[in-house]
C-alpha cells in the first residue's frame, strides 16, 4: 500500500493536490491572462470582444482555485476508473462468476482456480481465496462441518476486507470536492457582487467597465464551482454504483461457494 499521510489522506493524493494547485495557477496566470487575450496586450484592460478566457481570467484569484479542483476530480476520476477496471480483471464479471459456480458445483476445485488466475482482479482474488480454503478443509479430518463452513465463509470475508478498501479509496476526495467547489465557486461570485455593486456605487456616472468586470467575476466562479461539482457528484455516484456491483459479485460467489459446500459434504 502506498504510504498514507495521518489523517488518512494519502500520499498519492497530497501530491494530485499541490500539483493541481499549482497548474491551475500557471493556467490562469499564462493562459487565461495572457495578454494576447485583452485589449492593448494587457490583462489590466478590457478582454477582447467574445474572448472566453480574459472573461475567465477576470474572474478573479480564486479561479485558480476553482481550476485545480476541477483538475483533481479528473485526476481522480481518471486512477478510479482504472482502479476499478484492473479490479473487474479479465472479461465479463458475470461471465466468470457463473463459470466458477459451474465449476465448483461439478467439484472441479482446480479448474476454478485456474479460472482465477486467468481473470485476475479484485473479485477473483476473494473467490480464489474462498476456494483454495475449500480445498484446505476438504482434508481436515478434526473439524466439524459447520467448522469447515465457518473457515470458508471467514477466508471469504477477509479477502473481501481486503479489497474493498482499495476499490474505495480516494472517494473521499472527489465527493469532498464537489462539496468544496460549490462553496468555493460562492465566494467568488460574492466577490464579484462586491465589485459590481461597488462600480455602481461610484459618484456621477457608474464604472461600467468594474460593473462588467464584477459582474463576469460572479458568474465565471458560480459556472466553474457548478462544472466541478457536477462532475464530482457523478463520478461519486458513478464508481459508488460499479463497486456495490462488484460487491454483490464477490458475495454472490462467496455464497455459491459455501451453498455447495454444505450441500455436497456431510461432514
Amino acid at each position: 500500500m502506498a504510504q498514507e499521510k495521518k489523517g488518512g489522506i494519502p500520499f498519492f493524493g497530497l501530491i494530485v493536490i499541490v500539483v493541481a494547485i499549482i497548474v491551475g495557477w500557471m493556467i490562469y496566470s499564462f493562459v487565461l491572462g495572457a495578454g494576447s487575450n485583452f485589449e492593448g496586450g494587457s490583462h489590466d484592460n478590457k478582454p477582447l470582444n467574445g474572448n472566453l478566457l480574459a472573461t475567465m481570467y477576470k474572474g478573479g484569484f480564486i479561479v485558480p482555485f476553482l481550476i485545480a479542483i476541477l483538475i483533481i476530480v479528473l485526476t481522480f476520476t481518471l486512477e478510479r476508473f482504472i482502479t476499478i477496471q484492473t479490479a473487474k480483471g479479465k472479461g465479463s464479471v458475470e461471465a466468470f462468476i457463473r463459470n466458477v459456480r459451474d465449476l465448483v458445483s461439478k467439484g472441479d476445485l482446480n479448474s476454478a482456480i485456474a479460472a482465477c488466475d486467468n481473470q485476475k482482479g479484485s473479485v477473483a482474488n476473494v473467490i480464489r481465496s474462498g476456494l483454495v480454503k475449500y480445498q484446505q478443509v476438504e482434508n481436515e479430518t478434526d473439524l466439524e462441518k459447520e467448522e469447515k463452513i465457518a473457515a470458508i465463509q471467514k477466508s471469504l470475508e477477509e479477502a473481501t476486507a481486503l479489497e474493498l478498501p482499495m476499490l474505495s479509496k480516494n472517494l473521499v476526495i472527489i465527493s469532498t470536492c464537489a462539496s468544496v467547489s460549490t462553496l468555493v465557486g460562492l465566494l467568488g461570485t460574492v466577490q464579484g457582487m462586491i465589485h459590481a455593486f461597488s462600480a455602481l456605487a461610484q459618484s456621477g456616472a457608474p464604472d461600467a467597465i468594474g460593473l462588467a468586470n464584477g459582474i463576469s467575476e460572479a458568474l465565471v466562479n458560480t459556472f466553474l464551482g457548478i462544472l466541478a461539482a457536477a462532475l464530482g457528484i457523478i463520478f461519486y455516484n458513478l464508481f459508488n454504483s460499479l463497486i456495490d456491483a462488484l460487491t454483490f459479485g464477490m458475495d454472490e460467489a462467496g455464497f455459491s461457494i459455501v451453498q455447495t459446500y454444505s450441500a455436497t459434504h456431510k461432514k
